[in-house]
Order: structure tokens, then C-alpha cells, then sequence
């Protein structure tokens, strides 16, 4: 059974920085997409970053551009999301999700999800 299980997440302060991982299990084949996706209490799931796996392709929504990075470990069966020059803004339950359309605004698309891991930036 594909599974996905986050980690990494927790308190830092503004500024700080977080690495989340997305460890990858029972894949018979490389998914064709893996993303990032993140909730904030009250708000729409918003798309993070997604990377196509076949040329590990990645695009980030703007609101994280420069800050966020992903990184393919794909071939070791998990991928990372380093987040730097975090904000309170960045606050959200954060999801690692595959499967889905190469891009950030369609996470209906994406079959596999991951439980979530909470990252909350304040002072």
C-alpha cells in the first residue's frame, strides 16, 4: 500500500528555518508528481511546491519562492521541504501528497496523502 508519513515539523521562531521530510513507502513505480500543500486553520489547502519526478522539474508558489526549497530524494524514498526566512504567515498543518497534475492549484488530483505535520512560526 503507497503510504506517505511527514516529519520535521514543530515551533521556530520568525526567521528560523524548519526541514520537513516526506518518507515514501510501498511505490512499485516513482509516482509521476510529488508535492507540498499546506492548511492554515480556516483557510483553503494552498499548493507549496510540486516537483514532476521523470526531470525533477519543481515549481513554488510565489508566496514561498526564495524561501523554500525541495529536495529530491526521491531515489532514496523521501523528499525534503527546507524552509528558510520563515514567516507567522507559514503557519499551517503542512502535507506531502503524490500523484497529482504538475502544478499547485489542482490538489483534488493528488491520490496519496501523508497525515501531516504542523509547523508554527511565531515569537
Amino acid at each position: 500500500q503507497e503510504q506517505l508519513v511527514e516529519s520535521g515539523g514543530g515551533l521556530v521562531q520568525p526567521g528560523g528555518s524548519l526541514r520537513l521530510s516526506c518518507s515514501m513507502s510501498g511505490f512499485a513505480l516513482p509516482p509521476y508528481t510529488i508535492a507540498w500543500f499546506r492548511q492554515a486553520p480556516g483557510k483553503d489547502r494552498e499548493g507549496v511546491a510540486t516537483m514532476r519526478i521523470i526531470d525533477g522539474n519543481i515549481v513554488y508558489a510565489d508566496s514561498v519562492k526564495g524561501r523554500f526549497t525541495m529536495v529530491n530524494g526521491v531515489a532514496e524514498n523521501e523528499v525534503f521541504l527546507q524552509m528558510d526566512s520563515l514567516k507567522p504567515e507559514d503557519t499551517a498543518v503542512y502535507y506531502c501528497a503524490t500523484g497529482g497534475l504538475f502544478n499547485l492549484h489542482q490538489p483534488w488530483s493528488f491520490n496519496v496523502w501523508g497525515q501531516g505535520t504542523q509547523v508554527t512560526v511565531s515569537s
